[in-house]
């Protein structure tokens, strides 16, 4: 079974241009909008990924019925250092629907540009795994 990465690869690619261009330019909230915006599909492909990846290494879904349990296990796999750090991607993700409120989005587009770096670890791990899928 193939593992195409390249839809992540895109969107990580994607949200890096668009927090390059935010810490260019910090009071500008369109940019931070963006930033936000791609945080969000990327946060989603991330989880999806650590799943299928986790799968394919014969975890259950029992293990994981929660993307809390799905982070647990992804860091217990080495999938990713810190599950802590992903539960706050987590929170920071399920606020994006609160972005109207000024204060809820400076603190998700914070999220955001700590979630870049992470994300950069976990597709670099996922290549090394799948290298050759």
């Amino acid at each position: 079974m193939t593992f195409d990465l390249s839809v992540i690869e895109r969107a990580l690619a994607s949200l890096n241009r668009a927090v390059e261009r935010s810490t260019g330019a910090p009071a500008d909230e369109e940019l931070r909008d963006a930033v936000i915006q791609r945080f969000e599909y990327t946060m989603d492909l991330a989880w999806k990924a650590m799943h299928r990846d986790l799968k394919n290494a014969g975890v259950s879904d029992a293990a994981f019925r929660t993307k809390r349990d799905l982070f647990r296990e992804a860091g217990a796999a080495g999938l990713i250092g810190d599950p802590e750090l992903w539960f706050g991607f987590l929170e920071a993700r399920n606020a994006t629907s609160h972005i109207y409120n000024a204060a809820v989005a400076v603190r998700v587009y914070r999220q955001a540009l700590a979630f870049a770096g992470e994300m950069e670890s976990l597709l670099s791990e996922l290549r090394r795994r799948h290298a050759g899928s």
